[in-house]
């Protein structure tokens, strides 16, 4: 099966019994953009927890993480784990967006797509795949984020080589699907969920709505 087929065969059955997942969740361009940090190894209810006490505590926007004590930041972030890592992540994206767009986010968001992810990626514990979530979720800009849920999906329907890069993976989605971002952030949402419930380490095929289609 061409991947074009393929790709746009796994969204279809997925979409059809999941619906519409109304991924990312956030109130905002800069929550979403705190929760694409502190998600980096924890599970969302952990970083929920994180992000709903630098809320209460007034602490949910640009000037706020600017200005904090680390100390405080870190003991305010404790519930999303390696919160000493995360707390330097944050400051370090702070520090780009001052130093950069003068704390503006919404002048970091109008630039473009791929001049600001490879600026994102300078950032100090921004890798690609929380770059590009800043990008799809917090700048509705079109491109595919690839996170281990997708790799492992792929891999195991051959759809993908087991040492495919994060690149070439993307491409593929890039390539051979329409330029949409509610279609990357439907899509990705299904395949995390579906690494989730059926595609976890000890695999669920039976049950899993991709079953039929590829056996």
């Amino acid at each position: 099966m061409h991947p074009d087929d393929s790709l746009l065969a796994i969204y279809e059955t997925l979409n059809a019994h999941f619906g519409d997942l109304r991924w990312w969740p956030g109130d905002s361009p800069f929550e979403i953009i705190i929760g694409a940090i502190l998600t980096q190894n924890t599970a969302w209810r952990n970083v929920e927890a994180a992000i709903s006490k630098l809320k209460s505590n007034g602490y949910l926007y640009p000037e706020g993480i600017f200005s904090i004590n680390e100390e405080i930041l870190a003991d305010l972030i404790r519930p999303a784990g390696y919160y000493n890592v995360k707390t330097r992540r944050l400051k370090s994206f702070i520090r780009f967006l001052y130093e950069n767009y003068n704390g503006s986010l919404s002048e970091m968001l109008a630039e473009d797509l791929w001049c600001l992810r490879e600026k994102l990626l300078t950032v100090k514990g921004i890798g690609e795949e929380t770059a590009d979530s800043i990008l799809l979720y917090a700048g509705n800009k079109p491109i595919f984020v690839i996170d281990a849920y997708t790799r492992r999906i792929l891999r195991r329907h051959d759809i993908i080589r087991e040492d495919a890069t994060y690149a070439e993976i993307q491409k593929m989605f890039m390539t051979n699907l329409p330029q949409s971002v509610p279609l990357y952030n439907q899509y990705h949402a299904l395949l995390v969920n579906t690494g989730k419930y059926f595609c976890t380490k000890n695999p669920r095929c039976d049950k899993c709505p991709l079953h039929t289609q590829f056996h």
